[in-house]
């Protein structure tokens, strides 16, 4: 078992990495927190596969459930599931002193935490990540939000878990795809903060010491997260290919996945960092090389001017400018600040390959 604790402006919190723990987590619960309720949000996938054990666990503690199921995808990530999700939770007469738990993938993640924000002002949840994503990034940070129509994660508030619960073997059930997108994020922290991991995941694929490899990349997130809680400073390197990414998940309608998006991101931040003069050493090849690895995509079928204008509401964007992080090597990238007149052309600079 790994347990690390995150600290924040919002409150400090505990995450703890350890297998099998889906079957104690109602212990956990009992001990360390007092309630009497828990209201669990799932997705139909995960439902059929994890919650039993989860509800049972919660049950066996003497603590009374309610479950809300959606459906999966980046389709039902919107504020008509977030209400659906107020009107179960004020059904069930959830209280403050009660737990929302977000057991799933990243999705699930942002629309428990967004709904635990809001209802009552404010009710604690958990986050129980069932993705590698959502393990090394997307439940460690306080970052919560649901999608519009213009744009990826337009709505949305920080509102920090009060605990973290990594069942690493909840990855082997995961599609070929959604256990590399979550490599993508853990090479997102490579490039940007952390060299050895890099290179670590070069020579050995992650499963073989998962918490080992999670504690690393939680440790890299926790630290942008206690410097900077509210995202208005260094923790916006954690964005890292995320302008670009989001753009073409936007483009594409949601059929490239977070982490084929956010991998094609990357490259297009590289290529372009690169060509700029902004590189000490080479990033492109020794990236491109380790997305390829682990199945990711690192090429861009979208022209500049369609990314461009996916990218114009970027929640990054400010007035007629826009926050791009580019890497000058291999550990350490750097935040940039640049006009929206001058994006197509870097856009164009990320894309070719020559």
């Amino acid at each position: 078992m790994k347990k690390f604790q995150v600290n924040s402006s919002g409150g400090n919190y505990d995450v703890i990495i350890d297998s099998g723990l889906l079957g104690r987590i109602g212990n956990l619960i009992h001990a360390s927190m007092f309630a009497k309720k828990v209201a669990v949000i799932t997705d139909l996938n995960v439902d059929r596969i994890y919650a039993d054990i989860v509800m049972e666990s919660l049950q066996k503690a003497t603590i009374t459930t309610a479950k809300f199921i959606f459906k999966p995808g980046e389709e039902s990530k919107n504020l008509q599931t977030v209400h659906q999700i107020l009107n179960f939770l004020a059904e069930q007469q959830m209280t403050r002193s009660d737990l929302i738990l977000a057991l799933g993938g990243g999705i699930c993640g942002d629309m428990a935490g967004f709904a635990a924000a809001v209802y009552l002002r404010g009710i604690r949840f958990l986050q129980v990540p069932t993705t590698i994503l959502a393990a090394v990034d997307s439940s460690i940070g306080g970052k919560t939000a649901v999608n519009l129509s213009a744009g990826k994660n337009l709505a949305g508030a920080f509102w920090q878990p009060s605990m973290v619960l990594c069942d690493p073997l909840t990855f082997s059930t995961l599609p070929p795809d959604v256990f590399s997108e979550g490599i993508a994020e853990m090479i997102k922290h490579a490039m940007i903060a952390d060299q050895t991991l890099f290179i670590r995941l070069q020579k050995a694929h992650p499963e073989n010491n998962w918490e080992d490899i999670i504690l690393q990349n939680i440790t890299i997130k926790a630290d942008f997260v206690a410097r900077d809680t509210r995202d208005t400073g260094i923790r916006q390197l954690l964005n890292f290919g995320h302008t670009f990414g989001h753009a073409i998940e936007k483009c594409s309608n949601y059929s490239f996945s977070h982490g084929q998006s956010i991998a094609i991101g990357m490259m297009i931040a590289a290529r372009a960092a690169q060509k700029m003069g902004f590189c000490q050493e080479p990033v492109v090849e020794p990236l491109k090389a380790l997305l390829e690895m682990y199945q990711l995509p690192t090429d861009c079928s979208y022209t500049a001017d369609v990314i461009v204008r996916a990218a114009m509401q970027d929640k990054k964007r400010s007035g007629d400018w826009i926050q791009l992080v580019f890497p000058e090597r291999i550990g350490h990238c750097f935040l940039h600040s640049v006009d929206l007149d001058d994006l197509e052309e870097i856009v164009n600079n990320g894309i070719r390959k020559e």
